[in-house]
């Protein structure tokens, strides 16, 4: 069976690494080329060393809000992980698509750019669009850069189309995440004394326990939306780290930890919960320890996306590609931030499943980039 132009693309897209910590100009640069062979013309907005860029281009009419293809050029890294065939070159085997980013989300941009390309001699009355971004992994730290010059422009986007792996189901919804940290100040000395001192571990343990009830208490009693395979806002401590010796009362302890929170729920309200048990545990540690203090600061936050099904958007998609419900993700994704920023409604839709991602022999179906074209077409034949 002969390689479709998706096909072709992706194998392109993969044998660029584009991990996060690398740049990704050379994946933009092709990218970019290719659009230019088809007369298409893109902007770069780099990042501040120069090394990274989103690119945006149209196709069709200007001064009509367009539909913007979205997806992220960057992707994790490989070391550790048992890959059995090669991680940077597309390997075909069993209807299945293998290589990092096949389906976080290369597998995606492949079918936008093919759309792209078959939609630059179409007489379109609402443009297409294709956003690609660097460094969604980390934060969704590099589209902030391209909605500022968007945000700036003379209209804003009519849909915003995610293409995250979602098996080609359409999900309307995902939590926001802020990622925290907290560094906990105690006072060493020699374990022998350690009643005369304070353990900064110890006010870390215990800031962890206070995350642990305030989880329990968003569980029992706290918001629920049953759209999410885990229907409440959830915390979690991800890295935890003190001590020097065994003998030394830890100084410092510091500690990664997230919420991933519902829209029924603000996570500064639930920050302003923590910092003030912080206050609680420091408060009892300074009557031994006048210094012991605990600092928490936000490391990075993305809002959640919440479209509604009933808006006229999804109908327009649901025209086309009619399914029996919408869903909403575990995932996060830029939609949020195109949602916040831009006021524009978003879907997130794409092929590949989540499940496939950031792991070993990372895949994507054959079948599923067939959808996913089928899906693009069927789009292009409504701009018309």
């Amino acid at each position: 069976m002969p390689l479709s132009r998706s096909r072709e693309i992706l194998s392109e897209l993969i044998s660029f690494s584009s991990i996060t910590r690398e740049s990704n100009l050379e994946l933009i640069a092709y990218v970019r080329a290719l659009l230019q062979t088809h007369g298409i013309e893109s902007f770069l907005v780099h990042d501040e060393t120069g090394t990274k860029a989103n690119l945006f281009a149209t196709v069709g009419p200007r001064g009509v809000p367009g539909v913007v293809l979205s997806g992220h050029t960057d992707v994790v890294p490989v070391e550790g992980q048992a890959w059995t065939r090669a991680a940077f070159a597309l390997t075909e085997e069993g209807g299945r698509l293998y290589g990092r980013g096949s389906a976080d989300m290369k597998g995606f941009i492949a079918c936008a750019l093919h759309a792209l390309i078959e939609a630059a001699s179409m007489p379109l009355s609402r443009p297409l669009q294709l956003a690609l971004s660097y460094d969604e992994e980390i934060g969704c730290i590099g589209v902030r850069r391209l909605l500022d010059v968007l945000e700036a422009g003379p209209e804003r986007p009519f849909l915003c189309i995610i293409g995250e792996p979602t098996l080609m189901q359409l999900a309307t919804g995902h939590k926001g995440k802020t990622a925290l940290h907290a560094s906990c100040h105690g006072r060493e000395g020699h374990s022998a004394l350690a009643p005369l001192t304070v353990s900064a571990l110890h006010l870390g343990v215990d800031l962890v326990q206070e995350v642990r009830q305030l989880q329990n208490t968003l569980s029992t009693q706290g918001a629920h939306d049953a759209a999410y395979d885990v229907p409440y806002t959830t915390l979690h401590v991800g890295k935890f780290s003190a001590g020097v010796a065994l003998n030394i009362v830890p100084k410092r302890c510091d500690m990664d930890f997230e919420i991933r929170n519902i829209a029924a729920d603000n996570p500064r309200d639930l920050v302003d919960l923590l910092q003030a048990a912080a206050s609680r545990i420091t408060a009892q540690a300074q009557v031994i320890a006048p210094e012991a203090h605990i600092h928490i600061e936000e490391v990075n936050a993305y809002p959640g996306l919440e479209t509604s099904p009933t808006t006229d958007a999804v109908a327009f998609v649901k025209s086309f590609w009619p399914q029996s419900e919408t869903v909403k993700l575990a995932f996060g994704t830029e939609g949020g931030l195109f949602s916040s920023r831009l006021g524009v409604p978003v879907v997130v839709c794409g092929p590949g499943s989540i499940t496939q991602a950031h792991k070993a022999d990372e895949y994507v179906e054959v079948e599923q980039l067939a959808q996913c074209d089928a899906f693009l077409k069927m789009l292009m034949a409504q701009l018309i």
